[in-house]
């Protein structure tokens, strides 16, 4: 399941999305909790955990300082 997961840093993606950070997050929390879809008493925890891992993912990808390959 995270295998599919494409790395969205530079100069793998040029362009990264908001959708693709969320999808990112969403097969991160799949695979961790074991659930493709959880129940309706886990959904609420489920989906917190998609939102965290976003937002992490996104803090992430504005902190990291890539540098070219004649650095």
């Amino acid at each position: 399941m995270c295998r599919s997961i494409k790395t969205l840093r530079q100069p793998y993606a040029a362009e990264v999305t908001d959708g693709d950070i969320r999808a990112a997050a969403l097969q991160y929390v799949r695979k961790v909790s074991g659930f493709r879809t959880p129940a309706a008493h886990n959904a609420a925890a489920f989906d917190a955990a998609v939102d965290t891992v976003t937002a992490a993912t996104r803090e992430l990808l504005d902190d990291l300082v890539v540098r070219s390959a004649r650095s």
